[in-house]
């Protein structure tokens, strides 16, 4: 077998994942026969997703209803926002339990007490517990006028239908996110009731239960309070958006387009991994589904052209965390980050435009880094898809892209609205997409009709599979925040501030470690609500009044948000727990600590950009509108960022000294804040002069590398000239 099958068998497949054109009825046999082998090869594979049972069959109906009924309000249904929420966590609830069960055993028997145990598949019990839950979640809507007559004074059957909804929700958390969610709401929960009776330093004045369900479960500043809001209205249309495309070929797109292009550099095919999972991670904003969907391909190549295992999955599980941070779509927590800062989220998006590009190109640099200590080079070029010829054929897939970019930047329409019509669009490229190909292949246009309908529907369903766990984590941390409304929040946060002892940078570092802890057992939408929450506030009141060589320095309040998202987003490598290192090992076969610490040296470079930007707003571009001055910017802390990674690493051209090193972080503090050094003799307007000291830091670093290396392999020549002559002698 060639290397050239070998790499093809490594890449995705073009097109669309699972289709096969479907002759005509009066094709010949040997078409017919050519056919049923493929269909039959592709089963074998596994990618029919053959389920069955009436869990299956009421999972599709009940999560394309919620597809269905997202786009609806996002279009002509005008309800009620809460209506909206209300139905938004019926509809997860729904489907968790419908498909996981309570706890996980082998035991086989369902008709006895250990019905509770059963693993194989859910129980008549679990439906039960599942339809109170939806009327637990629809109890607001159902009773709305009479709950609207009684703010703050809930009756007896208020409260019975809020502990239910509190406790079921919890329970639909508990099974798909894991326990560490539901332990930490079940702590706030504890705190508010049992805050009168603790010691005086932590002591809180608590609620009554009265008071407690009524903010929590009849109230929007609780369970139905922004996070789920922004859940409801925007994440949704943006997951499915990103789950369709991956369906329709997308992901499979990016990934060849990347290897097409970078494949024949120095460790191209990690390169590749780097760019296709930042393409992917744009639009799908989850850390896991990157892993598996891009990784799958990636590390298996990356593997092959010479990096170790547990180096490869890092390399995948680093550029995948970073794609939530990287706009058009980012994470859901962006979309919440947009609505407690009360901007556009656009301004979101151009905010993490410049930290997460930068990010990437660092971790470009850190792959090259890589492949020159390994010796690796790259693939043979013609090994390697055309990219010019994956490019035309997966032009379609930029469409619906350039329409939500548009959309968003452009016309300035909202996040709902702007997904919505990519999506339709979208959804017109998929049903037509297998029709154009049977055409080419002279096939069914019928069949390829039916199919790509299909599988629209499929993808939309699946999308709203994914949801689930984002709608539960945002409602469970809504527990969180309506216990800090209750006046719990000011108690932790004047603890926080005790803590940190009114200082700003020991502050900085308490929420950084503490979004680390959270994250390692929480999903980073409600890891970044609790630390936003508690800290947020905090960083921007002891900002106030620090000075800069007699500038004041004010943290802006949505730098203080991305701050708590980036340390959230990082716990996604973080060992011991880390979920995506957990994810990338499994594909490369490694140890998953080792692929999270080692994914986790390469993420330092992502953990410094926000305590930089705290304190230079420029580089998430807040007040800067001249385009030149934000590329220079950008160019400046993607330099910044190789210096910092050349440090770190411990490779430039050549290994790094311990001088070098201490001047390639001098640099990256001056690029990264130049009014730090400018600010001695230059007045604050004119700061970006002392991005010249940073250039010229790392041009010493760079020059001195330079001439070791020259000298080095001047030394290596004639050594190798004077064993060729001894050998000749």
């Amino acid at each position: 077998m060639t290397d050239k099958s070998n790499t093809e068998m490594l890449l995705p497949q073009a097109g669309i994942p699972g289709y096969i054109p479907q002759p005509k009825k009066n094709a010949s046999e040997d078409v017919i026969g050519e056919y049923k082998k493929q269909v039959q090869q592709l089963g074998d594979k596994g990618l029919k997703e053959d389920k069955t049972g009436l869990s299956a069959k009421l999972t599709y109906i009940v999560a394309l209803a919620w597809a269905f009924f997202q786009m609806s309000t996002a279009s002509w249904l005008l309800l009620d926002s809460l209506y909206v929420k209300a139905f938004h966590l019926a509809f997860a609830l729904a489907l968790i339990y419908l498909n996981l069960p309570t706890l996980k055993s082998e035991l086989k028997s369902r008709w006895d007490l250990r019905i509770l145990l059963a693993m194989k598949r859910v129980t008549i019990v679990d439906w039960m517990i599942g339809i109170v839950g939806v009327i637990g979640a629809l109890y607001i809507v159902i009773d709305y006028a009479g709950i609207s007559e009684r703010p703050g004074m809930p009756i007896g059957r208020d409260l019975i239908f809020g502990v239910i909804l509190i406790v079921l929700m919890l329970e639909a958390t508990r099974r798909v996110l894991g326990p560490a969610l539901p332990i930490i709401c079940g702590a706030f929960i504890a705190y508010v009731f049992l805050g009168p009776y603790l010691p005086d330093v932590v002591a809180f004045k608590g609620a009554t239960l009265s008071r407690f369900i009524s903010q929590i479960t009849m109230d929007t500043q609780g369970i139905y309070g922004v996070p789920l809001h922004v859940s409801a209205t925007v994440v949704f249309l943006f997951v499915m958006f990103g789950t369709m495309l991956d369906r329709a070929g997308g992901g499979a797109f990016f990934t060849r387009l990347a290897i097409s292009g970078l494949g024949q550099y120095r460790g191209g095919a990690a390169k590749a991994a780097v760019v296709s999972s930042a393409l992917s991670g744009m639009v799908s904003g989850s850390s896991i589904a990157n892993v598996v969907t891009t990784g799958t391909f990636t590390i298996p190549l990356m593997k092959r052209l010479g990096y170790p295992a547990t180096k490869a999955a890092a390399i995948e599980v680093a550029s995948s965390v970073n794609g939530q941070l990287a706009p058009p779509v980012m994470g859901a927590a962006a979309f919440i980050i947009a609505e407690y800062v009360n901007v556009p989220y656009v301004e979101v998006a151009k905010a993490a435009a410049i930290p997460a590009f930068a990010s990437y190109i660092a971790l470009l640099w850190i792959t090259h880094i890589e492949a020159c200590k390994l010796g690796l080079r790259g693939l043979p070029k013609k090994e390697l898809p055309k990219f010019f010829v994956e490019l035309k054929n997966g032009l379609h897939y930029l469409i619906p892209l350039a329409v939500l970019i548009w959309e968003l930047v452009v016309e300035m329409h909202s996040a709902e609205l702007s997904v919505f019509r990519a999506i339709i669009v979208l959804a017109i490229i998929m049903v037509l997409q297998p029709v154009a190909i049977a055409k080419v292949h002279d096939a069914d246009l019928w069949a390829a009709f039916k199919f790509g309908i299909k599988n629209t529907l499929n993808s939309m369903a699946a999308g709203a599979n994914n949801m689930a766990g984002v709608a539960l984590a945002t409602a469970s941390a809504g527990i969180i925040v309506g216990c800090v409304s209750l006046g719990l929040g000011q108690q932790i946060t004047s603890f926080v501030e005790a803590l940190s002892m009114g200082n700003i940078f020991l502050m900085i570092l308490i929420t950084a470690v503490a979004s680390l802890l959270l994250g390692m057992g929480l999903p980073t939408t409600a890891n970044y609500i609790i630390m936003a929450s508690l800290t947020a506030p905090v960083i921007v009141t002891l900002a106030t009044g620090l000075t800069l060589h007699g500038q004041e320095i004010a943290i802006p309040l949505i730098a203080a948000h991305l701050f708590c998202l980036y340390f959230g987003i990082l716990a996604d490598d973080t060992p011991p727990v880390g979920l995506a290192a957990y994810a990338g090992a499994a594909i490369a076969k490694a140890n998953p600590i080792s692929v999270g610490v080692q994914g986790f040296l390469y993420d330092i470079r992502t953990a410094i950009i926000p305590v930089f930007f705290l304190f230079n707003s420029d580089i998430l571009l807040i007040g800067i509108e001249s385009l030149p001055v934000s590329l220079m910017i950008f160019a400046m802390t993607g330099l910044g960022m190789v210096a910092v990674s050349s440090a770190i690493q411990g490779w430039l051209i050549d290994k790094v000294n311990i001088l070098e090193r201490l001047i390639l972080v001098a640099a990256t503090v001056v690029l990264m804040f130049p009014a730090l050094i400018s600010g001695y003799v230059l007045p604050y307007e004119q700061r970006w002069w002392g991005y010249l000291v940073g250039i010229a830091l790392f041009g010493i670093a760079f020059l001195s590398q330079k001439v070791r290396y020259g000298a080095k392999k001047k030394n290596q020549a004639a050594v190798a000239e004077s064993d060729e002559e001894l050998a000749v002698s």
